[in-house]
């Protein structure tokens, strides 16, 4: 049951799972099909903050340029990420979301043939921008797909993919380390990550093209009103894009300037080896799993604001205990269960949330840009943290560029609006 009025639908079944007991055969197969390729997709980017250690060391990488390497990656996708949801508004959000997983499926695999960091750079980069792009594709076509009412709910919940896949990166990692010399096997890493192109069968046969979508590409198609690409920095919709693209950077920036340095913050200030961190990163991971789906029920009960409002106060929180007190290692272990709880739940809203925001013609170009320039300026904090880990600890750098991004994201959300149970209408 629901309450509609002047475009909004009020959920009355706020449960967590009410969403997926009332969906159609349309809808689970493409939250499925999402939720396969954001585990997969996470799966691939996670691989490399897994292996930055090695790599220090078996070309003499300094920090600062082992970092730059992942932020090439994120820039590169913040590009791939606009030109996807350009895409999307053109071609259709399904047709872009198989392109964009075969493209990061392919360079995964050309990582694990590189022979010296700057092909790695080059591979890296290209794979970002598959990894932008289906971000993306995805985001909009589960907006889209799913009703109203359980929009929050299902997206965030598609969200929690990421935590699935950085956890078998994690047991991968404790596999091939465990059965392989290092210099082989980071390579049988990267070669993994191209896994995800398998999803494209599915995609190809079971996922179809939200109504609203394909209706309003008839109309442009037959209209010759097609969308422009700067259109979205045009008339009242700009303040929209500029704002939604601050809430996207703080976001993006406080969670990789987490989660990219953690691993090499264990193994270095921590001393614990790369068998013996994966203890520590599973406690990390539970938590963002726990905290995406908690997010997820959120941004249904309490809105998408409120919930970028708690959770980013809490990251800062729980950052700085983490970084700057002194634990034991048991309570160090503990305390990774919070920080990857705040440092991931807000991530649920922002898929509905970026949906509601634009028309259906600009959603694909609008939601695009904005999370993926969130990304690119967000890239930067991983190569930041690493340059000034040299005149300081690590433990300190991750503290600086996190409460920076994460105050950004506090006072961009706070003055958006409230976009929950919002009616999509094709134009």
């Amino acid at each position: 049951m629901t309450t509609e009025s002047a475009g909004v639908v009020e959920p009355q079944d706020t449960s967590l799972m009410a969403f997926y007991r009332d969906m159609n055969t349309a809808e689970r197969r493409t939250f499925w099909a999402c939720a396969t390729g954001w585990a997969l997709d996470g799966m691939d980017f996670m691989i490399y903050p897994l292996v930055i250690g090695t790599i220090i060391k078996l070309w003499s990488v300094d920090a600062g340029l082992a970092g730059l390497a992942g932020t090439v990656t994120l820039l590169a996708s913040a590009i791939g990420g606009w030109l996807a949801g350009f895409l999307c508004d053109r071609i259709g959000r399904v047709r872009t979301l198989q392109i964009t997983i075969v493209w990061f499926s392919v360079f995964s695999l050309v990582c694990a043939f590189v022979q010296d960091f700057n092909q790695l750079l080059i591979a890296r980069a290209l794979l970002g921008l598959g990894f932008g792009g289906e971000w993306a594709a995805g985001a909009v076509l589960m907006g889209e797909t799913i009703r109203a009412q359980y929009r929050g709910r299902a997206v965030g919940s598609v969200q929690s993919g990421w935590a699935v896949g950085w956890g078998i990166a994690v047991l991968t990692q404790a596999v091939l380390f465990s059965l392989l010399p290092p210099e082989q096997a980071w390579r049988w890493m990267f070669a993994v990550g191209v896994l995800p192109a398998l999803l494209v069968f599915f995609l190809r046969r079971y996922v179809e093209e939200p109504s609203i979508a394909a209706q309003t590409l008839a109309h442009q198609q037959v209209s010759g009103d097609r969308s422009a690409i700067w259109e979205i920095f045009e008339g009242p919709i700009l303040k929209t894009t500029l704002l939604a693209s601050l809430v996207a950077t703080g976001c993006q920036g406080g969670y990789y300037a987490v989660t990219f340095w953690v691993p090499r913050f264990l193994t270095t200030e921590r001393k614990l080896s790369i068998v013996s961190s994966t203890g520590y990163l599973a406690a990390l991971i539970i938590g963002s799993f726990v905290g995406y789906l908690v997010g997820a029920w959120l941004a249904d009960r309490i809105g998408r604001r409120k919930l970028f409002l708690l959770f980013s106060l809490g990251a800062i929180v729980v950052v700085l205990v983490y970084t700057q007190i002194t634990f034991t290692n048991e309570v160090l272990w503990l305390l990774g269960f919070p920080l990857g709880f705040f440092a991931s739940g807000y991530f649920s809203g922002m898929g509905p949330f970026l949906t509601e925001l634009y028309p259906t013609r600009l959603r694909g170009s609008g939601q695009g840009f904005c999370y993926n320039f969130g990304r690119g300026i967000g890239a930067l904090f991983p190569a930041l943290v690493g340059y000034l880990s040299q005149t300081t600890t690590l433990a300190n750098a991750i503290a600086i560029f996190a409460v920076v991004a994460y105050a950004v994201f506090f006072l961009a959300a706070y003055a958006l609006p409230e976009t929950r149970g919002r009616i999509l209408l094709a134009d």
